[in-house]
C-alpha cells in the first residue's frame, strides 16, 4: 500500500493500493475497503485513483460519491 499524501490535512484516508480495475483504501480507523469498476463504476474508480495519487480530495470524494459502493470490506 502507498501512504496517502493528505495534502489538505485531516483526511480519513491513510493509504491506498491501485489495481487495473480497482482501488483499495485503508482509512484512519484501520478499516480497509475495496472499490472496483463493477461496484462503483469505471469513472469513479479512475477519479479515485487520480485523487489518491495527488494526495488530495479522496476522502471527500468517497463520502460524496462512492461511500457505500465498495465491493467488499476487507477488515
Amino acid at each position: 500500500m502507498s501512504r496517502y499524501g493528505n495534502l489538505n490535512g485531516g483526511s480519513g484516508v491513510y493509504s491506498y493500493e491501485i489495481g487495473s480495475d480497482r482501488i483499495t483504501i485503508t482509512f484512519s480507523t484501520n478499516s480497509i475497503y475495496e472499490y472496483t469498476y463493477e461496484s462503483a463504476g469505471n469513472n469513479h474508480i479512475e477519479t479515485m485513483k487520480s485523487l489518491a495519487i495527488k494526495g488530495k480530495g479522496l476522502n471527500g470524494y468517497i463520502n460524496t460519491y462512492t461511500k457505500f459502493k465498495y465491493s467488499r470490506k476487507i477488515s
